[in-house]
C-alpha cells in the first residue's frame, strides 16, 4: 500500500483545498464530516478547528471507526452510523445546528484496496460490498443470485450505465441456473461472454458500481441525508457536496435548485419558493488536469456548494 505524503495512509481525498474552502471554516464552528472514509478530510478539518470548535464525522465502516481512533482529541465526535441518522445523532450530541457539513460520496480507496471487502475488480474475494458488512442489507452475491432479471437490467442500466445491461442481466440470470456466483472472480468468469474486450476494467467497474449502490441502497440513503441538512445547517451554513456519478450529481444538483428530487418548485400563494438553498456554483467544480493525473479517480469528480438561505 502506497503511502501518500502529509495524508492518512490509505485516503488521498480528491479536491481537498475546494472542499476546504467551501465549508468557509471559521475556528470556534461545528462541521459535519458525514463520509469519514479514510479520514482524509476530516484530519484537514480539524487541523483548521480552535478549541472551541468541533467535528462531528460518520461512517458506518468499522474500519472508518478504527481510523478515527487516531485522530482522537476533544474537539472531535466520531459517530458510528449511516448518514441517514444525521439529525437525530447530531441532535443526540447536542450538536445543532452545524456551519458546515461536507459528503464525500466516493467510496474510500482503502475499501477498494481491501481484497475481502469485495469492493475492488483486481481482488479475488466474496461478492459482498456493504460499507456495514455486519449489517443484514442484501449483499452483492444475494443481488446476483436472488434478483429478478429485469431487476438487475434495471439497476445495471441505472446504476452501472451499462450499454448492454439487459444482455448483462440475462447472461447472470443464465449462469447462476447452474450454480451460485459467490466470488469476484465467479462473477468475472460468469460475465466474460459480454465483457467488451480492451475495455474490461471500465466495464467491470460499472458493474461493481451498480451493485455496490444496489447493495448499500446509496440513492435513497442520500436523498434522506440532503433532505435532513436543512434542518441542520443554520442559516448561512456550507453544504459541500462531492459526487462521482450521474445520477448523484443530479440528485444534489436538484436538491440544491429546489429543495426536492423530482418535479418543479413549489411556490407559495404569492408566488414565493421555499427552497432552503442557494447554489454558488452555477456549474460544479471539478478537479484540475494536475490532481488528475496523481488520482485518476478525481476524473469524474463534481463539488457542488451552496449556502443555506437565512
Amino acid at each position: 500500500m502506497s503511502h501518500y505524503q502529509n495524508d492518512t495512509d490509505y485516503h488521498r481525498p480528491v479536491m481537498l483545498q475546494q472542499c476546504l474552502e467551501a465549508l468557509d471554516m471559521q475556528p470556534g464552528g461545528r462541521y459535519v464530516d458525514v463520509t469519514f472514509g479514510g479520514g482524509g478530510h476530516s484530519a484537514r478539518i480539524l487541523e483548521r478547528l480552535g478549541p472551541e470548535g468541533h467535528l462531528y464525522s460518520f461512517d458506518q465502516d468499522a474500519d472508518a471507526e478504527h481510523e478515527a481512533g487516531k485522530l482522537a482529541r476533544p474537539q472531535f465526535t466520531f459517530i458510528r452510523s449511516n448518514f441517514r441518522q444525521l439529525y437525530q445523532e447530531l441532535k443526540r450530541h447536542g450538536a445543532l445546528p452545524v456551519d458546515g457539513l461536507l459528503a464525500d460520496l466516493g467510496v474510500s480507496s482503502h475499501q477498494f484496496d481491501t481484497p475481502e471487502r469485495g469492493f475492488s475488480t483486481r481482488f479475488d474475494g466474496p461478492l459482498d460490498m456493504r460499507m456495514n458488512p455486519d449489517g443484514d442489507d442484501a449483499s452483492a452475491a444475494d443481488i446476483i443470485n436472488e434478483y429478478p432479471e429485469a431487476e438487475l437490467h434495471r439497476i445495471f442500466g441505472m446504476y452501472g450505465e451499462v450499454t448492454n445491461a439487459r444482455t448483462l442481466a440475462a447472461t447472470v440470470a443464465a449462469a447462476r441456473r447452474g450454480q451460485s456466483i459467490t466470488t469476484i472472480a465467479g462473477l468475472k468468469k460468469a460475465i466474460a461472454p459480454v465483457t467488451p474486450r480492451g475495455k474490461e476494467n471500465k466495464y467491470l467497474a460499472q458493474v461493481f458500481q451498480a451493485l455496490r449502490i444496489e447493495a448499500n441502497d446509496e440513492m435513497a440513503a442520500l436523498r434522506e441525508m440532503l433532505e435532513q441538512t436543512a434542518q441542520v445547517l443554520r442559516p448561512g451554513g456550507r453544504l459541500v457536496v462531492m459526487s462521482y456519478h450521474s445520477l448523484e450529481d443530479r440528485l444534489v444538483k436538484n436538491f440544491i435548485a429546489k429543495g426536492k428530487f423530482f418535479g418543479e418548485v413549489e411556490k407559495d400563494l404569492f408566488g414565493r419558493t421555499n427552497v432552503p438553498f442557494e447554489a454558488l456554483t452555477r456549474k460544479p467544480v471539478e478537479a484540475s488536469a494536475e490532481e488528475i493525473a496523481l488520482n485518476s479517480r478525481a476524473r469524474s469528480a463534481k463539488l457542488r456548494i451552496a449556502v443555506r438561505k437565512e
